[in-house]
Parts: C-alpha cells; structure tokens; sequence
C-alpha cells in the first residue's frame, strides 16, 4: 500500500532541462513546485572537478553517469517480424540519470530547427506533390511554427550563453553566418569559440567546394558570461573533455551551470532523488491526474498527489510512463491506429575521416567547436530530382582527442597489432573527421509499446523499440556523405575514409543520443497524444516535455528544440492553462 503524501501544485517527474526550466517558470508565477528525480544529485563541484571528471575510461567508456542497464532498459527490434530482445548494454544512445539529466553529459551543439521542419508534411506536398511521400511515412506537420517559436528559441539560448555566428536577424543575411536560418530577433549572446586548424581547413575547403560554411552555435561559452537569471558563467578552457562529461569550469550550459544557482534556493521549489515513478494516477473519470506513484531506493512505495503533472523525464521514458498509466490510446501499426508509442525517429549519421600532412592538435577542443554547412539541411535545396525528403548538415567537429576512443586509420589498416600502432601514431595528430547529420522520417512500422515478454524490477513491462532505417533515409545520408567527401577531397589530404551508413539500424555503436517521437504533439488527437502547447489531449492537467514530442526527426541535434517548446509550454501554462485550467485546445 503506497503512502499517500501531502499534495503540491505541480509535480514534475524528472529533474533535467525541461523540470529545471518549467520549475524556474512556475515557481515565479507563485506555485509549489515538487521534482522527482530517479537518479542522484549532482553539481560542479564536487562531482564534475578538473582533474576528476577528466576520466575517459570512468565516464565515456564506463558510462558511470549514464543510465544503468541492470535497472532501466528496453527491448528492441527493427521489424514486428522479429523477437524484441533487452539491450542490456549501453550502445546507440546515452541517456542520463541524476539531476541535470542528459544536459550534464551533452557537447552543446544547439540548433534550431528550420521553418520548413515544422510543417513538412504540408510543405513538401505543396511543393512536391503529395504522391512524393511513400505511402508508409507518417510525417506530419507540429501543430506550432518557427515564427511563434523563436522568441522561446532565443531565451533558450541566452539562458545558455550560446556562442555562435547569426546567419540570418529579421531577415537579414549576416556575413559568416549560416544564410538558410530562420529569421531570428538578434544575434547570439556570445561570439564563435575560438576556431581550431582542423575547422580553419574545412572552412577553407568548403568555400571552396561552393557551400556555406560556418561556426557551429555551441553552449560552451566563449568569454566569461552572466544569464538572465544572472548566473555567472565562465570561459571555454578547451579542454576537450564536454561529450559524456560534467563541465568543471561552469563553461557549458547545463541546469547545475544555468537555472539551479537559482532554484534551488526558492522556497517554492523542493525536490527528491531516487525517485522512480512508475504510474500516473487518473481520478474515477479517467480524465484527470491526481497523482503519481513512485518507489524510493529503500523500496518503499509513496503516492505524491498533484493539481498538475507534468512528464519531464528522457523520451523514451516518458512514453514508458504514459503506456504504464493506461492515458492516450497506445499506437497500433497495424490498423495505424492510437498515438501513444507512434512516430518514433532518430537520426541517421556517416563520416569521412580526413589524413593530412598538417598536424591538428586534435586534443585541444569543446562539445560544440566545430565548423558547419547547411546547405543540404531539410527543404534547402531541391529534392524533387533525388528522389528523397529529409537532409542533414555536414561539420568538422574539434571536440577532444581522447586517447582511447579516438583512433582514426586509414582505410584497410589492420583492426590490431603492430600496424594498427603504427598507423595510429602517424595518424593522431594528422587526422580529423567531417561528420554528417541526417533526419529520420517517422513511419508505420516505427514505434514504441509495452514488450509482452520482459518485465523490470517493479514487474512492469519493459518498453519495446521497433525501428530500421528506410530507404529514404539511405538515400539521402548517401547524398549528404559524398558532400562531406567533396569537402574532405579539397582539404588536400593524403587520404580519406569514407564511412556510409549501411544497412539496418543497429542499437549495439553509438550514433547519438537524440531519440524523438512516441507521444507527439499535432492538431488531431487521433494522430497526436498532445496538442500544440503540449498538454495531453485525454488528461488536460497533464503535460508532456522532451523530444518524445517530435512527430519526427529534423537533421539537427534536438536540444534547442527542446528547449524552446519547453518555454513555449510553460508561458502556455502561466498565461492560459492557470486562468482557466481545461483544455488549451478545443477539438
């Protein structure tokens, strides 16, 4: 029997960037605010120190602040012809536990989507002919535009101190910028990180080659900094040490160097760690939250009642939660029917390894110092002779070269012995990588459910990923990657190694950690769980954060995204659900 505890305002289920930001804003409109947190706590200091978090092997190859397979996994196939079987190892993606959640471990790299993403079904038929999308895709248009979303775009970024290069400000294209942004009210709080050779050569190479080149927009602060909320950010050391690591110097964006100085010291706000919550309780109507339940590391099970719930934990766990609790109708591929688990994406990438004679110093860098092109991103560029919907942008990143992971040979050397050293200490100071980073169209037969099979240790069923690259996505990842390797070509290597993205989709490597879809927003609820604002089309008190949102995946990192539609929800709540609490939407 749970212990029924006193009642809050708001509970918000997860602790990272979207509970940070939503506690920050409801705190100040007066309410009482409760976050619960799975993982532990965490700050700068001690757990992120120099010299402490600098571990390659503890923390990019231990994963030790990472999700923990034994206690929280899923199953996965690529096809329903398939049986589902747990990943039981961290590969594909990283999600993160504790407080900060994954914005602890990120490299920074924030985007805002394209204009075009956010209405991309009804764009490329206008366009392209509706015949253009294969009958399987199930893309769709957000329910939100890129005008209404950029003053949330631009407050995500000065709470982030981002640095970076505006390309285009009220319609005006600005030199060294990127040209194919949306338009955007001002430029950047911070300028560029400072470029590395690597960046310098592509930058060069890809002028050259007649595209776009740019700085990438990145949280990791070029100069000393102080937000809004006027929290004091320090310099970029360059350490190389943000991918799946805390930030020791407060130089990258994160709620613990960001919001929490803040929130943490309101009386309106308290949180609890070890927290995991296993369902949200709906009153006799079925049309309301009154509370959810979850389990402390003691065991011990408590129900924590709610005026509002909000879901603010990683994607896939948040649809875990939804499907657990029984709201939304969960998605049938079959009769392509239900919305809980449907349009789940990812994102597909490639590279091109580059040898030079130039040494690059590879270990001096940061999560986001990278030099970008954009060119072949969503709808910037004609897709009608290729055949494909979707792009991605090309970069050259300078993010660290940390001994154990990064080993960049030629192609055809041996995978071990002597001549695999050999071409490894010739190469690791001659050698960087072009990146490319492509969108995931959603699809029919790409989703989330319940596995009928394994269950975790609170006897629940593990959630199940059924997922596999399309043709599409081949094509146009293809496409992107001979662009990078015309770039690579005009840096005048002695060599390049061009990888393609072949095949199925494998969960074992790494690609990236930007899961999206499975309770997406839209203006139906017969093909969306909420709507525009992110409440819950079924429960109304109820609202729902993260990528899991996304109908579908664009060819950018999602945490800009993420961030905006976080703020976008939040003046939703203050300004509308909170007058007249019901339904922000009426169908």
């Amino acid at each position: 029997m749970a212990t029924r505890l006193d009642s809050v305002d708001v509970v918000l289920v997860g602790f990272g960037w979207t509970a940070s930001i939503l506690a920050q804003e409801l705190t100040d409109a007066g309410l009482q605010v409760l976050a619960l947190e799975r993982g532990g706590f965490r700050d700068t200091i001690p757990d992120f120190a120099p010299t402490y978090i600098q571990d390659e092997l503890r923390y990019a190859v231990r994963h030790e602040i990472f999700e923990e397979p034994a206690r929280e996994t899923l199953t996965f196939r690529n096809s329903t012809n398939e049986v589902a079987l747990p990943m039981r190892h961290l590969g594909s993606f990283l999600p993160g536990t504790g407080v900060g959640g994954a914005g602890v471990h990120w490299n920074g790299q924030t985007w805002r989507f394209l204009p075009t993403d956010f209405k991309i079904r009804s764009h490329t038929e206008q366009r392209y002919g509706k015949k253009f999308i294969p009958d399987d895709m199930t893309i769709q248009d957000w329910g939100v535009t890129y005008e209404e979303l950029e003053p949330y775009y631009d407050k995500f970024e000065y709470l982030c101190g981002i640095s970076g290069q505006a390309g285009n400000i009220q319609g005006k294209i600005q030199a060294g910028g990127n040209p194919f942004e949306g338009a955007r009210k001002r430029g950047y709080p911070n300028p560029p990180l400072k470029r590395s050779f690597a960046t310098v050569k592509f930058d060069k190479a890809a002028q050259e080659a007649g595209f776009h080149s740019f700085p990438a927009p990145a949280a990791n602060t070029s100069q000393p900094y102080k937000n809004p909320l006027g929290v004091q950010m320090g310099q970029c050391t360059y350490c190389g040490y943000c991918e799946w690591f805390g930030c020791g110097n407060y130089s990258k964006a994160s709620p613990q160097t960001t919001i929490l100085p803040v929130l943490l010291k309101k009386t309106g706000f308290s949180y609890r760690t070890g927290c995991e919550v296993t369902r949200v309780n709906l009153d006799s109507s079925g049309k309301q939250a009154r509370s959810v339940t979850y389990v402390d590391r003691q065991g011990r099970e408590f129900e924590q009642p709610a005026e509002l719930v909000v879901l603010c934990a990683y994607t896939t766990h948040n649809v875990h939660l939804l499907l657990l609790s029984v709201i939304g109708k969960p998605y049938n591929p079959m009769t392509n029917e239900g919305v809980v688990g449907r349009n789940y994406a990812y994102q597909i990438t490639s590279s091109v390894d580059v040898f030079l004679n130039d040494i690059v110093n590879p270990f001096m860098g940061a999560g986001s110092l990278g030099q970008a092109v954009d060119d072949f991103n969503g709808d910037n560029f004609d897709h009608g002779p290729h055949g494909f919907i979707g792009g991605g942008y090309i970069a050259l990143w300078t993010t660290g070269g940390r001994p154990i992971l990064q080993h960049q040979v030629p192609k055809d050397t041996p995978k071990w012995g002597s001549a695999w050293k050999k071409a490894m200490s010739e190469n690791y100071l001659r050698s960087a990588s072009i990146a490319t980073h492509g969108s995931v169209m959603s699809y029919r037969g790409s989703y989330l459910d319940l596995d009928p099979t394994y269950r975790d240790a609170y006897g629940n069923p593990l959630l199940r990923l059924t997922f596999d690259f399309h043709d599409n996505e081949h094509k146009m990842s293809d496409f992107v990657t001979d662009k990078a390797a015309m770039i690579a070509k005009a840096m005048n290597p002695r060599s390049i190694h061009v990888k393609q993205r072949n095949g199925h989709y494998s969960i074992v490597p790494y690609q990236t950690t930007h899961n999206t879809g499975g309770a997406i927003m839209g203006d139906d609820p017969k093909t969306s769980v909420v709507n525009r604002y992110l409440q819950c089309w079924d429960v109304p008190n109820l609202f729902v954060m993260g990528a899991c949102v996304f109908p579908q995946n664009a060819g950018y990192n999602p945490t800009g995204t993420v961030g905006a539609l976080t703020y976008w929800a939040a003046d939703a709540i203050r300004n509308k659900y909170l007058k007249q609490r019901g339904p922000l939407v009426q169908v």
